[in-house]
């Protein structure tokens, strides 16, 4: 158990492990995080990127701000997006609601990372940059990010005169099992291809993704830069290990279905923290479970049938949001209803993760006692 006056450490300065740091501080903690690049976001270079606003009626804003979080970053809402078929005929939906919010990542001025690394310095958090964490022999917060990829995404960052806009393209010819993006918000874009299969092709993928994308929004690109990224989808058993806790994509906490993960992650790094100010870190496997566990399950589900769709079930499903969309013209309602946990869903749940096993082991696996941040013992036998 911590003394309040003991340090509590952190690995990794991502979203979760920054708002795992902003609660601790708030709550009079002094924190030291470790983040082996040289600032924060030091996986992207101006990316941009959607947190997502459908898997509650809540809005996700409203609920960063009650975990303690400023809004002091740029969040664009959309309430409009375009999506292309495998044909490439446009299907437009919209809501009076937000369905996702817009965010820059990296570390540049108005990015999420700039904003949440901003509010931990002004919480007194110690963040010790380009310095890697291998081991926390007193225990801490784990948010190293992921190791591994069960998706990978490919794709260019650009400058473009071109009007704010999120498009997106279910086609496997494009992006095998996963899906095609665009978006574009102050003279910035990004187009990506978040593959789940055929890794070794990838620069194909992200070629006809731009090519796409060029031909069917008529956009003028300049100063292309290839970006890319990984991802990892786990709900584990337990996402404590001795006495570290995994938050974020460390523990594997992303939607399997389409991969949005920094609202599960900041959500996460609160919960751990938590645990650690009641001085209960061991109570963290119960929090997790309680606000995140039914979705992971139910994204985990959503992503089994949705990687048996093929081109011709992407038609199908966009022809019935069509139809839902006549009856009730709310793209997020739709969202909501049809990737929310469900009791057929449980059903499928352990037939799902049998099939589905991620490429990340469970952060509980290793040596026992073993304090690795990324279990070394294991590897090293």
């Amino acid at each position: 158990m911590k003394k309040d006056n003991e340090t509590i450490s952190i690995c990794g300065a991502g979203p979760a492990g920054l708002v795992a740091a902003i609660t601790l501080a708030r709550a009079g903690r002094h924190v030291i995080v470790y983040e082996r690049h040289k600032d924060v976001g030091g996986r992207f270079h101006d990316d941009l990127q959607g947190i997502e606003n459908w898997t509650t009626d809540g809005d996700v804003l409203e609920e960063l701000i009650s975990l303690g979080v400023e809004i002091n970053f740029t969040a664009t809402p959309f309430h409009e997006a375009q999506l292309f078929d495998p044909q490439g005929h446009k299907h437009v939906y919209r809501s009076p609601k937000p369905m996702a919010y817009i965010v820059h990542r990296g570390s540049v001025p108005g990015s999420l990372d700039t904003g949440l690394k901003t509010q931990a310095l002004a919480q007194g958090v110690e963040i010790r940059f380009s310095e890697s964490c291998q081991q926390l022999a007193e225990g801490g917060i784990v948010a190293e990010g992921p190791h591994g990829a069960d998706a990978i995404g490919v794709g260019y960052l650009f400058e473009t005169d071109g009007a704010d806009g999120a498009y997106i393209a279910l086609s496997d010819d494009l992006a095998p099992q996963g899906y095609a993006y665009l978006l574009i918000q102050g003279g910035r874009g990004t187009v990506m291809a978040w593959i789940y299969s055929d890794f070794h092709n990838e620069s194909q993928y992200r070629k006809r993704c731009l090519n796409f994308f060029q031909e069917r929004v008529g956009l003028t690109m300049h100063n292309l830069r290839p970006t890319g990224g990984a991802a990892n989808f786990l709900v584990p058993r337990s996402a404590r290990k001795s006495g570290l806790l995994f938050v974020g994509e460390a523990a594997g906490f992303q939607d399997a279905l389409w991969g949005f993960g920094m609202r599960f992650a900041m959500i996460s790094g609160n919960l751990a923290a938590r645990a650690q100010l009641a001085g209960m870190p061991a109570s963290y496997d119960a929090l997790w479970r309680k606000r995140l566990g039914d979705p992971l399950r139910a994204a985990l589900v959503n992503r089994f049938f949705y990687r048996r769709l093929g081109n011709q079930g992407y038609q199908i499903l966009l022809r019935s949001i069509d139809q839902a969309m006549h009856r009730r013209p709310d793209g997020r309602h739709w969202l909501h209803g049809h990737t929310a946990p469900r009791w057929w869903k449980s059903l499928f749940f352990p037939l799902a993760k049998r099939l589905l096993v991620s490429s990340r082991p469970t952060p509980d696996s290793g040596e026992e006692g073993c304090d690795c941040t990324w279990c070394r013992c294991r590897h090293q036998r």
